[in-house]
């Protein structure tokens, strides 16, 4: 299943939108003109992951010397602080523990500007009759329908 989550010029770095996928819901991260999806279900005990606080990594080389990289790069789920690779899904603080799902995102140009979907307009056959514009919706099928009134 492919989701279409925004516009690009809508979605400005360091934001996050949730969207529905069937039955469950998946975070979308923009880290600088990186784009990261996750499960919004954190696979410790079911909280809703992608709506915890977001953060760098930091780094250190020795004792004292902390270094913090650019760009959040984790996750933290906001019902146990458990924090997850935003690219990969792994936890560390379960490192045993099965990471969070991951998907591709990519972003792509559509056809003046818009990605076409699945969807066909159901169209109905109008006629002017004595100056009164009629819409008949008791015909027969037409393409693109799935049979019957709606």
């Amino acid at each position: 299943m492919r989701i279409v989550v925004s516009r690009l010029d809508d979605f400005p770095p360091g934001e996050r939108r949730i969207v529905q996928a069937g039955r469950r819901t998946i975070g979308v991260f923009r880290v600088g003109d990186r784009f990261y999806a996750l499960n919004n279900h954190c696979p410790h005990q079911g909280g809703p992951l992608c709506l915890g606080a977001t953060q760098p990594w930091l780094t250190s080389t020795a004792p004292g010397e902390v270094r913090q990289e650019d760009g959040d790069a984790l996750v933290a789920c906001p019902w146990h602080g458990w924090e997850y690779d935003l690219e990969t899904g792994q936890s560390f603080l379960g490192p045993d523990e099965p990471p969070a799902r991951t998907y591709d995102v990519s972003v792509e140009r559509g056809k003046n500007g818009r990605i076409p979907g699945p969807y066909v307009a159901e169209t109905y056959p109008v006629h002017v009759e004595d100056a009164y514009v009629v819409v008949d919706t008791s015909g027969g099928a037409r393409p693109g329908d799935k049979g019957g009134d709606r």
